[in-house]
């Protein structure tokens, strides 16, 4: 084995990976990064995740403010919607971004950019089938590991026969299902069910839990589902799918939906139960690094693997599956590494959104998390209507909820289900970072009439 020797190797190119390969080339360090494809430059948010699916949300709002288009003032054709032209506009804007990130990365890196799958092959040392068809190996005294995840694929009976979807694949569908079945009621599920629903498909949700979003408080899960329900979606939650069949044209699926079975068909079935590591290809038993039962590489907070030298970056680390997570891996690194900080992920605050219409935000911890924390809380609420912004827009569904220390009055936590939500919980992120009482946001001047001017409101509630 003839291994080329670099100071840094990255492997993937997702958010941290792409961010950190740069700053470490401008302090000297002679750097490769190895991502599997070049359809993957860029990482996974890019190219399969955050922004082809929020182009194709884009498209869904349109269609729906055309369709309640009267409810306005103006008056207009039914939208037809173009699904095979939805994706070829989301085509572009990823092929955009990709090729900024190509030409970023190429800029730095230059031959040091390398196409192709690598895996350990020692501690340090790591074997590249490049697309090319050849193979190199490479070694250095600092590896980042920021391969991802992917479509996580329960072991249903069924399942694999049936020709299903997953978040990826159904972007690239250019025929509207008649039915789409959408099994699971998360952030990744709820965003495509909406979506379809808007684009003029009946669907389904079935949820494995008793509602919805089980990491939020069930005030504002039930909330979210109302709003959808009133879209059209029609959900079927406690249900266990015991079996998945294809049938002519149609998947059926046999549930047990608490005590009684029944059978659902639909045109088209999407999986979205969640995202698995992309560690099964890395060879990491070569490496020595420990990856958890769920095959996450486990890692301190610090972002160190087991393996001094070793670290573990983005989603594949088991933490925040955000991009704005992994960006902030990225500064963890720099600074330990490059700028000689201290930095760490022990309590950073890291955000949320899902992209439905209205938008759900939140930071921090939710009612029921502060109660088990042993916290002494007070709770504020605001129906999203009371805001002036909210009625212009013609926007009044949704709730507004905070959670605060009675002690100290500082906000723990934030739920924001309201027009442009993931906008507004950055003010409400930033005071909780400052650790400023509520107050400043009850008190302060804010720019009337705003959706943020809405946190007047809200903390008023208290």
């Amino acid at each position: 084995m003839n291994a080329e020797q670099y100071n840094a190797i990255i492997i993937g190119g997702g958010k941290a990976g792409k961010t950190l390969a740069p700053a470490l080339v401008a302090d000297g360090r002679k750097t490769a990064l190895v991502e599997r494809s070049l359809s993957m430059i860029g990482g996974g948010c890019i190219n399969v995740a955050c922004i082809p699916t929020k182009t194709m949300v884009a498209s869904a709002e349109v269609a729906n403010t055309v369709r309640n288009s009267a409810a306005y003032g103006v008056k207009a054709n039914a939208p037809t919607v173009d699904l095979a032209a939805v994706i070829q506009r989301k085509r572009s804007v990823v092929q955009s971004m990709r090729a900024m990130n190509l030409h970023n990365l190429e800029t730095a890196l230059g031959h040091e950019l390398i196409i192709g799958m690598g895996r350990f092959v020692a501690e340090k040392t790591i074997e590249v089938t490049t697309t090319e068809g050849k193979t190199r190996y490479l070694t250095a005294e600092h590896f980042f590991i920021n391969t991802g995840t992917r479509p996580l694929i329960p072991p249903v009976p069924g399942l694999k026969e049936t020709g299903f979807l997953t978040s990826e694949s159904i972007m690239e569908l250019e025929h509207l299902p008649e039915h789409l079945i959408v099994l699971g009621s998360g952030y990744i599920g709820l965003e495509f069910a909406q979506m379809f629903r808007r684009f003029g498909a009946r669907v389904t949700v079935i949820g494995h839990s008793e509602q919805i979003l089980s990491q939020q408080d069930p005030d504002i899960a039930i909330a979210v589902q109302t709003l959808l329900e009133r879209d059209g979606i029609n959900f079927l939650l406690n249900a266990k799918v015991l079996k998945v069949e294809h049938s002519g044209n149609e998947t059926a699926l046999q549930l047990q939906v608490s005590e009684r079975e029944i059978r659902l068909q639909g045109s088209h079935l999407l999986v979205a139960v969640g995202r698995a590591p992309t560690t099964d290809t890395l060879n990491l038993a070569a490496a020595g690094v420990a990856t958890d039962a769920r095959g996450f590489i486990q890692v301190n907070d610090r972002l160190e693997t087991n393996i001094p030298g070793i670290w573990a970056l983005g989603d594949i680390n088991g933490g925040p599956q955000y991009t704005h997570a992994s960006l902030d891996d990225y500064r963890i690194i720099k600074a330990n590494l490059i700028d000689g900080s201290n930095r760490s992920t022990r309590d950073r605050l890291v955000p949320s959104c899902l992209f439905i219409d209205p938008e759900l935000a939140h930071v921090g911890l939710t009612e029921t998390e502060a109660q088990q924390q042993g916290y002494a809380i007070r709770v504020a609420k605001l129906d999203a209507s009371a805001i002036p912004r909210a009625r212009t827009f013609g926007q009044i569904d949704g709730l507004l909820k905070a959670i605060i220390d009675t002690e100290t009055g500082r906000i723990l936590g934030c739920s924001l289900l309201c027009h442009e939500a993931g906008e507004v919980i950055s003010t409400v992120q930033m005071v909780m970072q400052a650790q400023m009482p509520y107050t400043v946001l009850r008190d302060g001047v804010l720019t009337h009439p705003t959706m943020t001017e809405g946190l007047n409101l809200l903390f008023s509630k208290l």
